[in-house]
């Protein structure tokens, strides 16, 4: 979803997000294989600072037209990125700064078994490590945010 749709933010006292304000359309993908959320914990002792890169990394079987224009758009803007990992738990990456699209790739493969679709790279640098969405559930990652409107659209790689 863009950057600032989420509306106003409410955490926790486990910096779980608890609550959002906005209206937004989310772009849903269901992902098989080699796709990871890696968080980098950036510490200087003598700066006195911390910060943590978000960073997700996305294989997105079958090219389409569709996929194509949802791609291109994530790629110009600064999304707010939400994963629902194989155990349930859902987190919310770039929820305060926004991810960027750092590098990726629309591949046809040349063998029989090469991918043909979609890598992606998306970053996001926050104060907070990418926050529990309190209430999620697998089925609806928005469950917890009361007071948020999303429209849940799916990608063809769904």
């Amino acid at each position: 979803m863009d950057y600032g749709d989420l509306g106003t933010l409410s955490f926790g006292t486990d910096d779980e997000l608890t609550n959002a304000t906005g209206t937004f359309t989310a772009y849903k993908y269901d992902v098989k294989g080699t796709n990871q959320m890696t968080q980098n914990f950036n510490v200087s002792r003598e700066n006195g600072t911390t910060f943590f890169e978000q960073v997700l990394e996305l294989q997105l079987t079958k090219l389409s037209k569709e996929d194509n224009k949802e791609l291109k758009l994530i790629a110009y803007g600064r999304p707010h990125v939400f994963v629902v990992d194989y155990n349930g738990n859902c987190f919310g990456l770039g929820l305060e700064h926004g991810c960027e699209v750092t590098a990726g790739t629309a591949v046809t493969g040349t063998a029989m078994g090469d991918l043909s679709g979609y890598t992606l790279s998306l970053t996001g640098n926050e104060t907070r490590l990418a926050s529990f969405v309190d209430g999620a559930t697998p089925a609806d990652p928005f469950a917890g945010l009361a007071s948020a409107t999303a429209t849940i659209t799916s990608g063809t790689n769904s």
